[in-house]
């Protein structure tokens, strides 16, 4: 079974080194790592930075059939810091990502894959409305399995359109905390301390909705299984924390991974929650 990645591919660029990253490709390269046929729909740009991202991806087993070389820039984030130590970051505008274009870089339709396989967006890529005509091809002309979405919340970045479109169209969403209360008042709900009243208010709004899953840091994680009406917690695993970036994105393909195996949700948070441990005690998004 082959999954799709749908997004962005950037360099986050510190005053001193840069590295790959992007949610989608984070979550791409560890489902490949984890023996997964992986394929990344991205755009890059015609520079040593969209040549290193390519050469990359295929160090990692990420197929790059369908990230296009674009007129636009490699994307990048540039990340300051204060005399503290606390970051800042300048997410730049008009760069590749922003310029996925399904009806080139696959066919006139949209048209990437046979019926059964699984497709993974997040929020922060359909900051453009070319990006989300191509991904609403996408989804038009193919059938998939799951959808996996990642609410991947960036001021200003994002707005109630745009997690209502990708609620809409997800089977698996993945949301953390510090985003949940964002996404309820998009939706006009109340965001319960209790969340399991939370989580039944979305699913009657988003009935495709199947699993909803709410990472919590050093708190564990916590999941609703609609299907079955359960709900589940799950403890974080102990770790000597480098760096938590990419953390949330090994945690989510670790979890599709093992649930396309199982539908054993407590062994699929387990087993995400072990990978997210491991990757906080790394400084590489993808050790």
């Amino acid at each position: 079974m082959a999954l799709y990645s749908f997004g962005e591919i950037l360099y986050d660029v510190y005053p001193e080194r840069k590295c790959i990253g992007g949610a989608p490709l984070n979550f791409a390269a560890h489902f490949a790592l984890q023996g997964n046929e992986t394929y990344m729909i991205s755009a890059v740009g015609d520079d040593e930075n969209g040549r290193d991202a390519l050469e990359w991806m295929q160090g990692k087993n990420v197929r790059t059939d369908y990230v296009k070389t674009s007129l636009l820039p490699t994307g990048a984030c540039l990340v300051t810091l204060d005399d503290t130590g606390l970051p800042s970051y300048d997410l730049q505008t008009d760069v590749a990502w922003d310029d996925i274009d399904a009806f080139k870089v696959v066919d006139v339709d949209g048209n990437i894959c046979a019926d059964g396989a699984v497709l993974y967006f997040g929020s922060l890529a359909l900051r453009s409305d070319y990006n989300l005509a191509s991904l609403r091809a996408i989804l038009a002309n193919n059938s998939f399995r799951e959808i996996f979405v990642d609410i991947n919340l960036r001021a200003p970045f994002y707005s109630n359109k745009v997690i209502r479109f990708a609620l809409e169209h997800a089977t698996i969403l993945k949301v953390s905390g510090e985003e949940l209360p964002l996404v309820t008042d998009a939706l006009g709900i109340v965001n319960s301390f209790f969340y399991e009243k939370t989580l039944l208010q979305m699913t009657d709004i988003f009935p495709a909705l199947k699993i909803i899953l709410i990472t919590l840091g050093e708190n564990g994680s916590y999941a609703y299984d609609r299907e079955n009406n359960l709900f589940y917690q799950c403890p974080a695993v102990p770790a000597d924390v480098v760096s938590t970036v990419g953390a949330g994105d090994s945690f989510s393909a670790t979890f599709l991974s093992e649930y396309l195996k199982s539908s054993d949700i407590d062994s699929c948070l387990a087993k995400a929650s072990e990978t997210a441990a491991f990757v906080c005690s790394k400084y590489d998004a993808v050790p």
